[in-house]
């Protein structure tokens, strides 16, 4: 079942970090992106503002299970850049991300493992930067409440929903208040129980669709 499938996680928000090596200067950018075309775009971009480096490399992972992989040298030895960096995106088990490593060329060569360490480095040291954002098989559960009663019933989902891998939908407000929560399959029950406990049997779930929801960590 899709529910028992785990999924790569991405990031939140692009990230930029700088590390110095030997007088060579590493600036890397990761990025959230929703396609290989977006990732291009990223990159396109920074290439022309990087116009003057001496290496724009690069490395992407995309596709909801993450089996998309793209990366490049720019110019540097073969297997030194864009591959070190493509596995330390994989390591970290992400997708929907682009990895852009601008080198300015400081007077040193570091040898083909000292490039890979730096390249390595720069974007695992970006990564500690980042927000991570998970991505889960949810299923949609909506209540149908009075509006008087909104605000407690929004503080009880959202309390539960922190102790149960569980995010909140949008609130939609028509003759009644319909409160949208994303739920594990695994947990719908007890969900179901606790709102019979809180409502004495008033409030009754609706169990809507599963689909992949971006989940903050």
């Amino acid at each position: 079942m899709a529910s028992t499938r785990t999924y790569p996680a991405t990031i939140a928000a692009p990230v930029e970090h700088e590390i110095s090596i030997r007088k060579s200067r590493f600036l890397t950018r990761i990025e959230p992106v929703g396609s290989v075309e977006e990732a291009e775009a990223v990159i396109a971009g920074i290439r022309k503002r990087a116009w003057d480096a001496n290496h724009n490399c690069t490395a992407m992972v995309t596709g909801l299970l993450g089996d998309q992989a793209r990366s490049s040298d720019d110019g540097e030895p073969s297997g030194t850049a864009g591959v070190p960096m493509l596995e330390v995106l994989r390591r970290r088990e992400l997708t929907d991300v682009v990895a852009v490593v601008t080198r300015y060329f400081g007077g040193v060569k570091l040898g083909a493992g000292g490039l890979v360490r730096a390249y390595s480095s720069a974007v695992s040291e970006t990564l500690d930067l980042a927000t991570l954002v998970r991505r889960s098989a949810l299923t949609q559960v909506c209540i149908k409440v009075a509006h008087a009663d909104a605000g407690r019933y929004d503080n009880l989902l959202r309390d539960w929903a922190t102790h149960h891998g569980a995010t909140l939908g949008e609130p939609q407000y028509a003759a009644l208040a319909t409160l949208e929560l994303w739920v594990p399959e695994t947990e719908i029950t007890r969900l179901t129980d606790e709102l019979a406990a809180a409502s004495a049997g008033a409030v009754t779930p609706v169990i809507g669709v599963e689909r992949i929801v971006d989940v903050p960590d």
